[in-house]
């Protein structure tokens, strides 16, 4: 299994080296990838290019990303359901903060066919907890939440722990094929 993790609104593929680097520690391979910085459906036909240009030694992926680059992830799982196994989102972005519409950055979720794991801080002005679980419970009921009191939209205070959660989720990823 190898993991592409895509980095948030104010990165780049550098910021996300301690994810990469973690995620190796626990064993499970990854690569930091950079996004362009424009509206999230717009970055998605790159970071498919990305999954289609992966070594071929590579193949079960999971997608991931920090904020924007999750976001990005999360469209290209529900556009194309066969390009990934699983899907990781670092401090989702579920609504601009004071504007608690989380409809348009959820509505693609139901289209999701494959496990996800959303790790989020409780403090996050991006995803008030109580809307992120509605949104969950309503249109990605299989997903797995995982919350860090007094965390905001940044996880660094608890990286060592959210890569734990990560690398579990990826070892109970269904075999290849479902089996």
């Amino acid at each position: 299994m190898h993991v592409l993790v895509a980095h948030g609104a104010s990165g780049k593929a550098a910021s996300m080296q301690r994810h990469v680097d973690g995620l190796e520690d626990r064993g499970i391979s990854a690569t930091a990838i950079d996004l362009p910085l424009r509206k999230a459906e717009a970055a998605v036909s790159v970071y498919r290019q990305l999954v289609e240009d992966r070594p071929e030694s590579v193949d079960r992926l999971v997608i991931s990303g920090q904020s924007y680059g999750g976001r990005v992830a999360s469209l290209l799982a529900a556009e194309s359901p066969a390009a990934c196994d699983g899907l990781i989102c670092f401090s989702y972005p579920l609504h601009r903060p004071g504007r608690p519409d989380w409809d348009a950055r959820s509505s693609h979720w139901p289209s999701i066919e494959v496990p996800v794991l959303f790790l989020s801080g409780e403090s996050d002005p991006f995803a008030r907890l109580d809307l992120l679980r509605r949104a969950i419970d309503e249109r990605l009921p299989a997903a797995r939440l995982v919350t860090y009191p007094r965390v905001g939209h940044s996880l660094k205070a608890v990286l060592e722990d959210a890569l734990d959660q990560a690398a579990a989720f990826i070892r109970e990823l269904p075999a290849a094929g479902g089996t």
